[in-house]
């Protein structure tokens, strides 16, 4: 039962959540009623919108067979659990629809209003990211907080964050395959073969391409993010239940609705900032802002609710773990820094070069972020033990908002400029959007390493959750069974990246062989006096992401459910922990290494080495094969990872739950 303590703090939190929607729900409409462009952007935009709304309704489709399937396996065991899930899987599908609809509506409008002038291009982009950000949170703390006003138990809720994870993964790895396909594609028929500019209205791909900007780093990181926040909510929930103050339980829920505001408030900065400031600094600002409000906030409930302050130095220690690793992020990924200069400058002997120093410095990059989350692990256990450590989680996480409004920015702004070169814009209308994607590949780049560490924090958090709900105080190490598991935990990461790549490969391999058929058939296309057959190219991506998404998915569910009965509760441990340290580290080193790549890339496209070494010179072709190689590492198999673990976690801990 919900002690009377709690009421007001879950129906606050209910209210909270509400209130960041219905400011989505505000900006949404605002941006509807910005001026769409010419008639050909209109109709470009069009194309984007139909392809990605055509795409998520099949995907749809499939998912819900598979929730249907799982809800009546679930129903049999805990039919709470079973309404836990289906409602989880529901706001999680939501959210990345939401998402995913308001940045194909908003991406010519943002292209347009840089008509007027970059800032107002920076609004409009940045607004429809917000509707994102603010989507996720607010969807997750309400859901979480119904379900505990109707069950007063948070075990069921463990049930939501499996119905969450489940979309999450199945959207991040199947947006991945369509993305990362079509622009693999793209770019070697394009610009290494054809040597034609990356948005092209030529490129019978580039359509695919700018489809899957939205259904992979919108939908698919919404998803992704969703599953986060959740999980982490409701491991620190789940791990409160065994203490015995006052608002162990819901503190979570107080820490989160702070952070929704502090990420409002952080929102608001960035309209009001974009005047004065660059891009670049408004987000920092606001992303900044957010955390520094979100600090003195927690710290006032904490006070106020006079609860240990040892809550508040793990709640702050995740708050700031988060932005180490954004900032380390950045150090590795930007073309500013050293890294990436240094892979532009290997890529002068060829893409080999290139692809050897773009693996090093992935694998160097994953030393600070390790560090980091090691000394956060610590500190969180020491200040408030394992429920320290699930705090943690919810303060990295705590002003998501923010974060991921910043994030999938970027895939507006990418396809603003897009459109605005596919219509014919004027080039200081091109300038302008191009500036706000070289801020949204930062932006992206970033987003992926907060996405990675919280992850990571988060799966520490569930495996203590897991922990405790299988009677399990120590694991030991020399038992086989557990060494077994180990090594099954460690494997998995690998088994799974290595059938995501596969499937990109396979993917764009037909793409491309479509790309040359059609300019092969067609001389008029590569003159401009013929449109491309954009929908086949859409097809190919459509139908390869929808088939290649369920053997990774069917890995990640199965492989718990087999440890559990083959080699018990205690090896299950072992899995996890093995997955939980070579997934973060996998995950780390393929998308800083993507992103590095990228900005080598686009480091050359701008002009970095002088006249003479800019498009179509044999070291940017170096840097587009790089990218190439990267791009299904930083946006399938990499992201896709951060799902794996808290989701083996998560069945992990139904099993231990309900058998």
């Amino acid at each position: 039962m919900i002690e009377s303590n709690d009421n007001m703090i879950i129906y606050g939190s209910i209210l909270v959540s509400a209130f960041a929607i219905l400011y989505a729900f505000y900006l949404s409409v605002k941006l509807r009623s910005k001026k769409r462009g010419t008639p050909k952007a209109k109709k470009i935009s069009d194309y984007i919108y139909k392809g990605a709304l055509t795409y998520l309704k099949k995907q749809y489709s499939i998912l819900s067979v598979f929730v249907i399937i799982t809800a009546v396996i679930l129903f049999m065991l805990n039919h709470n659990i079973a309404v836990a899930f289906v409602f989880g899987a529901f706001l999680s599908g939501l959210s990345g629809n939401i998402g995913m609809r308001v940045s194909t509506m908003a991406n010519g409008r943002a292209a347009h209003a840089c008509m007027e002038s970059q800032t107002a291009g920076l609004k409009v982009a940045f607004s429809s990211g917000a509707v994102m950000g603010l989507m996720v949170v607010g969807f997750g703390i309400i859901g979480i907080s119904i379900l505990y006003i109707i069950f007063g138990d948070p075990s069921i809720l463990f049930g939501f964050g499996f119905g969450a994870s489940s979309i999450a993964l199945f959207a991040r790895v199947g947006g991945g395959i369509y993305t990362k396909a079509a622009d693999v594609g793209a770019d070697i028929v394009g610009k290494v073969e054809k040597g034609i500019p990356e948005d092209d209205p030529r490129n019978p791909a580039v359509i695919a391409d700018l489809v899957g900007d939205n259904v992979g780093d919108v939908a698919g990181m919404g998803a992704d993010l969703f599953e986060s926040y959740s999980d982490s909510l409701i491991a620190a929930m789940m791990l409160g239940v065994g203490l015995s103050f006052a608002y162990s339980i819901t503190l979570p829920l107080v820490l989160a609705s702070l952070g929704v505001l502090s990420s409002i408030i952080g929102i608001l900065s960035v309209k009001l900032l974009g005047k004065q400031s660059s891009p670049s600094r408004a987000l920092n600002i606001g992303t900044f802002l957010s955390a520094g409000l979100m600090f003195i906030l927690s710290y006032a409930a904490i006070y106020f609710l006079d609860v240990d302050v040892g809550f508040w130095y793990a709640t702050v220690t995740g708050l700031v773990t988060g932005i180490i690793i954004g900032i380390a992020t950045e150090l590795y990924t930007s073309y500013d820094y050293k890294p990436v200069k240094d892979i532009v400058n290997a890529s002068r002997s060829g893409a080999a070069t290139n692809i050897i120093s773009g693996l090093a410095l992935g694998m160097m990059s994953t030393f600070v972020p390790v560090i980091v989350i090691c000394i956060a692990i610590y500190l969180a256990y020491m200040f408030a033990g394992l429920y320290g450590i699930a705090l943690a989680a919810v303060g990295m996480l705590s002003t998501l908002g923010m974060t991921l409004a910043t994030d999938t920015y970027g895939p507006v702004a990418d396809n603003a400029e897009g459109i605005a070169e596919m219509a014919g814009y004027p080039k200081e209308v091109k300038a302008r959007a191009e500036s706000l994607d070289a801020v949204g590949n930062t932006t992206a780049a970033i987003g992926k390493g907060f996405a990675i560490g919280s992850a990571a924090l988060t799966a520490v958090a569930l495996f203590a959750a897991y922990s405790q709900a299988a009677g399990i105080s120590v694991i030991n190490l020399i038992n086989p069974n557990v060494v077994i598991g180990l090594f099954i935990g460690g494997l998995l990461p690998f088994i799974f990246s290595s059938f995501a790549l596969n499937a990109v490969g396979n993917a764009a391999n037909k793409m491309v062989n479509e790309v040359r058929r059609q300019f092969k058939m067609s001389k008029g296309i590569m003159e401009g006096k013929v449109e491309p057959d954009y929908d086949k190219c859409i097809a190919i991506s459509t139908h390869a992401a929808l088939k290649q998404m369920i053997i990774p998915g069917v890995i990640a569910i199965i492989t718990p459910i087999i440890i559990w009965f083959l080699l018990g509760p205690e090896s299950l441990g072992g899995v996890l922990a093995g997955s939980i340290a070579t997934g973060f580290l996998l995950a780390v080193f393929m998308a800083n290494s993507g992103g590095a790549w990228d900005n080598a890339k686009k480091f050359i496209e701008k002009g970095g080495l002088g006249r003479g070494q800019g498009k179509g010179s044999d070291v940017h072709k170096a840097t587009v094969i790089g990218d190439t190689v990267g791009d299904p590492f930083k946006d399938t198999a990499g992201p896709s990872l951060n799902i794996l673990i808290k989701l083996m976690s998560i069945i992990a801990l139904i099993l231990a739950m309900t058998l």
